[in-house]
C-alpha cells in the first residue's frame, strides 16, 4: 500500500511539472500560494486569540489551512460556523 501511494505522489509531482514548465507558468504562482497560506495561518490564529468566540477554537492543521487558502477569510466563518453546528448538536 506504502508503495501505491509513493507512485501516485511520484506521478502526480511530474504531471504538476508538465503542466507547470509546458504552459509556461513559471514559479511565480507558487510565491502567491504561499502567501496565500501564510495569511490563511494568520487569519485563523488571530482569531482564534483575538477572544472574540471564546468557546471556540478552530486548529491549525493542513486541511484548515488549505479550506482558508482556498476561500479566503469567509472559510475562516465556515470552519467557526461548522464548529459550532457540530459541538452544539
Amino acid at each position: 500500500m506504502k508503495w501505491i501511494v509513493m507512485g501516485v505522489l511520484i506521478l502526480s509531482l511530474f504531471a504538476l511539472l508538465f503542466i507547470v514548465l509546458k504552459k509556461k507558468l513559471g514559479f511565480g504562482w507558487l510565491t502567491v500560494f504561499g502567501t496565500h497560506m501564510v495569511l490563511a495561518t494568520v487569519g485563523i490564529y488571530l482569531v482564534n486569540f483575538s477572544g472574540l468566540i471564546t468557546t471556540v477554537y478552530i486548529p491549525l492543521n493542513p486541511v484548515t489551512i488549505g479550506t482558508v487558502t482556498v476561500l479566503g477569510l469567509p472559510g475562516v466563518a465556515l470552519l467557526y460556523g461548522l464548529k459550532i453546528y457540530l459541538i452544539s448538536s
